[in-house]
């Protein structure tokens, strides 16, 4: 385990410095995607101006939500950038390279791309949860349990979608539908839900865990929600492995081995 540690923060230190190379695009990036998130947010602005909230919901808690989801999406996808890419990997035959070499396929082949932008929206989420003004000590580690929790939930889960590769091929579009899907239900409040959709966020589509979820254990401390995202991390990263151990099975080599830098 800290021999995997290591490596995989060696993997992000080299990601990073890479990035920086270019320092006006690296700044770019993080910026634009701050402002993007913010932009996004002044639909709740406008709203909540006439309505002082909504199903138990008010402004506060929605810099909340939105923190934990931004943090974890940003956190996800700058440490396993290739979360996002896992699927055309698969499908053209570029596992080759993790396979020829000693490590964990799966968390070396995601992790072996950084996702900058990731930055911002990780930025933008700590920005968000301290708008929120909750700096009790407990508070902020409830939170920081929140986004540890989203960012294993959403990884998982984009990495079962994107190893549909394996059985049909080209699934680049289904897994760009799914993580769309996942972020944009996390985004809004469990309590607008009602009946089968509350229970698809809960299963199928497991926004309910990157958004909702932490952000009312964030809220009020809960051993229900507590064993609820626990259970749901491990379960879903357990399955996520699982899933792709079973793909790689079937991967068909493409013959792509090539020097990495």
């Amino acid at each position: 385990m800290i021999r995997e540690m290591r490596f995989l923060l060696a993997l992000w230190k080299a990601n990073l410095l890479s990035a920086m190379e270019y320092r006006v695009s690296f700044i770019l990036q993080v910026l634009g995607m701050m402002l993007n998130n913010a932009a996004y947010f002044v639909f709740w602005f406008i709203f909540f101006e006439r309505f002082e909230s909504v199903r138990g919901w008010g402004l506060v808690d929605m810099f909340v939500l939105f923190g934990i989801v931004a943090a974890s999406f940003g956190l996800g996808v700058f440490l396993f950038g290739n979360i996002r890419f896992l699927a055309d990997m698969i499908a053209e035959g570029r596992m080759d390279y993790y396979l020829s070499l000693p490590r964990p396929v799966l968390l070396h082949s995601l992790a072996s791309r950084s996702t900058i932008s990731g930055l911002g929206d990780f930025i933008y989420g700590l920005i968000s949860f301290a708008l929120a003004g909750q700096y009790s000590p407990d508070a902020v580690l409830r939170f920081a349990l929140g986004v540890v929790v989203g960012t294993t939930v959403l990884v998982a889960f984009l990495t079962i979608a994107q190893s549909l590769a394996f059985w049909i091929g080209s699934a680049s579009m289904i897994a760009m539908q799914a993580s769309n899907a996942i972020v944009t239900f996390s985004l809004y409040p469990l309590t607008l839900f009602d009946g089968t959709a509350k229970l698809i966020l809960f299963t199928i589509l497991p926004a309910a865990f990157i958004g909702s979820v932490p952000a009312e254990f964030v809220r009020a401390f809960s051993w229900e929600q507590l064993a609820q995202m626990s259970l749901a991390a491990v379960g879903l990263l357990a399955l996520a492995i699982w899933v792709f151990q079973r793909g790689l099975r079937r991967y068909e080599s493409g013959s792509a081995i090539q020097v990495q830098v």
